[in-house]
């Protein structure tokens, strides 16, 4: 049996292996037509852009000879003319006049002042050349930099070349480390015009683990070889909303939440009359639960109940049981009522946020008295700090920090020092109101250094 099994693992390996194999060859011979294609188009291309300006050279050459041989006919005229005049004399010189009369005229039956020189230019045509393709520019991986939603892209040129014009840059995100492949679901985005050998894309949203990187030289007629691509990697906490389980009266769409009055009756009814057999529908097809994306991973909850009675929470879909994370929530300020931070997965379906020890958010109520405060464990600590739009969370798991920030000017608002004893969820709730999230985010550098300098003097007393 053992060597039985030794030999079925061998096998399973093989397999793998030659199926790794097969995926490569496929990739490969896909490169080879895409090259083969791209062989087709650009010597067209080239062709065309050749006979264009050979034809901007006839055409040049056409108007210059034009100019010029009209110069010639109005020279001629012109001497003509003066020597046509001289021929009149004999008609008008009497004796007296006729021995101071010149007999030199004025102008000469020499041409040669219109001759044109073009052996300087037919030495030019006749070393007339196609121009130099750039080299492969090669991407310098020690000078390029992740951080902060932003990638520096760094690179360098094998040989001086005066005749470079401008840098083209592709990436597209992926979920494959290593080299790039042929075929991705992400198409490449292109950035042109770059006249330096360093670039900087900002503002990105990291919700893939890598991106590969490529780049080209231009010259004014020709583009070169792009360089050997390379992959960074752009780690960020990256995760969906649990529509699944959230309170009934929260409408989920994708990273959107708004809080429905009506709840899951009215769209019930809804689906009824759509039906027009008066079959109630299914709860996974009741418009009052949300359809998840494809690509967002089951949270496997265990068949747990929505959210209910006054709770009108939603939770992310991530845990979170290590190292630190980021992201932000933009609220309606009209809400009544909304708060956000994190929250144990044991959290009950009765439970408020921030009225157990199973919670910890920010809470800003604006209904009847207006508060901003702090919760954990039913305890309240009142807030004397500007209440922003757009709220940053900042958890350190292993360290039990869970910080809040202005998002646009990255002043701390709160911090709770705690020690978590079970891994936690992006936790949300709103009332009468709306808000939607952004994950993919690195932890800002400033988050960073505020963290480290304020900690001590901004951890939170509440238990």
């Amino acid at each position: 049996m053992g060597d039985r099994g030794a030999g079925q693992e061998s096998l399973r390996k093989i397999i793998t292996t030659l199926a790794v194999k097969n995926e490569e060859i496929q990739n490969f011979i896909y490169s080879l037509k895409q090259m083969v294609q791209n062989v087709e188009a650009n010597s067209a291309r080239a062709q065309q852009d050749l006979e264009a300006e050979f034809q901007s050279l006839y055409a040049l050459l056409d108007e210059l000879k034009e100019d010029m041989v009209m110069k010639i006919k109005q020279e001629r005229a012109s001497r003509t003319y003066e020597l046509q005049a001289a021929k009149q004399i004999k008609d008008s010189v009497t004796m007296a006049p006729a021995f101071r009369l010149s007999l030199k005229a004025k102008v000469s039956d020499n041409m040669s002042n219109l001759m044109v020189d073009f052996a300087q230019e037919r030495r030019l045509l006749q070393a007339l050349a196609f121009l130099p393709v750039p080299s492969a520019p090669e991407i310098d991986l020690e000078e390029s930099l992740v951080a902060d939603n932003c990638v520096t892209l760094a690179w360098r040129m094998p040989d001086e070349d005066s005749k470079i014009d401008h840098y083209v840059l592709e990436y597209r995100r992926t979920n494959f480390e290593g080299p790039p492949r042929a075929k991705e679901d992400q198409p490449w985005m292109v950035i042109e015009g770059i006249k330096g050998t360093e670039y900087t894309l900002t503002g990105l949203r990291f919700d893939m683990k890598y991106m590969n990187f490529r780049v080209r030289a231009c010259n004014k007629a020709v583009a070169g070889d792009f360089s050997e691509p390379v992959t960074l990697e752009t780690k960020a906490f990256v995760f969906r909303l649990d529509a699944s389980t959230c309170h009934q009266n929260l409408r989920v769409e994708e990273m959107s939440v708004e809080w429905d009055a009506t709840g899951g009756k009215l769209q019930d009814v809804k689906a009824r009359e759509k039906d027009g057999k008066g079959r109630t529908a299914s709860p996974a097809n009741s418009p009052a639960r949300v359809v998840q994306s494809p690509k967002r991973m089951s949270l496997g909850r265990g068949g747990r109940d929505r959210f209910t009675a006054e709770s009108y929470t939603v939770l992310g879909d991530t845990l979170i049981d290590g190292d630190e994370h980021y992201w932000e929530v933009r609220y309606d300020r009209d809400s009544k009522a909304f708060g956000v931070g994190v929250a144990y997965r044991s959290l009950g379906k009765f439970d408020q946020l921030g009225k157990t020890p199973a919670s910890w958010c920010l809470h800003l109520n604006n209904w009847l008295q207006v508060s901003f405060s702090a919760k954990h464990n039913n305890k309240a600590k009142a807030l004397d700090v500007p209440v922003p739009d757009c709220i940053g969370v900042h958890c350190n798991f292993h360290e039990g920090f869970l910080s809040f920030y202005n998002a646009r000017t990255k002043q701390l608002l709160h911090t709770f020092k705690t020690k978590f004893s079970q891994p936690v969820l992006p936790a949300f709730m709103v009332w009468c109101g709306s808000f939607q999230v952004t994950s993919g985010l690195q932890v800002p550098s400033a988050v960073r250094c505020l963290q480290k300098r304020n900690s001590t003097a901004s951890s939170s007393s509440l238990p």
